[in-house]
């Protein structure tokens, strides 16, 4: 017999507009065994795919339409979500959006940033996937254009990601994002010689904030700290992913 627990998942906490709606799960409550304890939602990581199949059929139940699950490249393309065709395949993108009803734009995580976006008016919503590598290419600029709405008219909800106190990187890090621009140097703490502790959530919204956007939300949970929560790769290694999703109810 199957057991769900109910904390699977958790609701954003931000003033998104009817009808949006958004989820955001934990590891909590799934099928996957040993380092995909338990509700692991991608089938890229080495888990049984039938424990994935029914943890995602779990999700499909809970949100009421289809996810478009992607298979993110730390790029910066942006899917149409509404478009996209389920004979198509799997699509290569790190981002997506739709002003479809009865599709969900998801993005999985175990540590990178998941971000999800909203107009104001409820017409249009996305989710991008936005590791570092993503935020220096441009994955949140390339979002908020292809929303093609004003950054003013925007909101943001920020998922759970690995934290500034446990963020390692090299100086090549830090110098890509201060090449773009200099105050990312306030996003970053030296550790060691050559090395920085990197605010990934800081890097984002100012980002964000150069786009306009200045009401942004969450960002305040750290996957590496809490291992009974969340996911996440730098802490494990071998690990489950996560999903924050976004979509238009009809």
């Amino acid at each position: 017999m199957t057991i769900w627990n109910d904390s699977s998942w958790f609701v954003p906490d931000w003033p998104a507009p009817e009808p949006v709606r958004s989820l955001q799960t934990t590891r909590r409550g799934g099928l996957g065994c040993g380092p995909f304890s338990s509700f692991n939602l991608g089938l890229h990581v080495g888990d049984d795919p039938k424990s994935v199949a029914a943890n995602r059929a779990k999700l499909d139940r809970t949100v009421g339409c289809k996810p478009v699950w992607m298979n993110q490249v730390h790029g910066t393309r942006v899917l149409d979500a509404g478009a996209w065709q389920s004979g198509d395949g799997v699509p290569e993108a790190d981002a997506a959006l739709t002003s479809r009803s009865g599709t969900a734009c998801v993005v999985m995580t175990a540590d990178c940033l998941p971000v999800l976006f909203c107009d104001e008016s409820g017409q249009t919503v996305a989710a991008a996937h936005a590791g570092w590598r993503g935020l220096a290419a441009g994955v949140l600029e390339a979002t908020v254009t292809a929303m093609r709405r004003p950054g003013t008219q925007i909101l943001v909800w920020i998922g759970p990601a690995i934290g500034s106190r446990a963020f390692e990187v090299g100086d090549d890090v830090r110098h890509m994002f201060l090449s773009g621009d200099t105050r990312s140097a306030e996003a970053f703490t030296p550790c060691a010689p050559g090395k920085w502790l990197a605010d990934l959530v800081l890097l984002a919204r100012q980002r964000l904030q150069r786009l306009g956007i200045e009401r942004i939300y969450g960002g305040d949970s750290c996957t590496f700290h809490e291992p009974d929560r969340f996911f996440s790769y730098r802490r494990d290694g071998q690990t489950g992913r996560m999903a924050s999703l976004i979509w238009l109810e009809q």
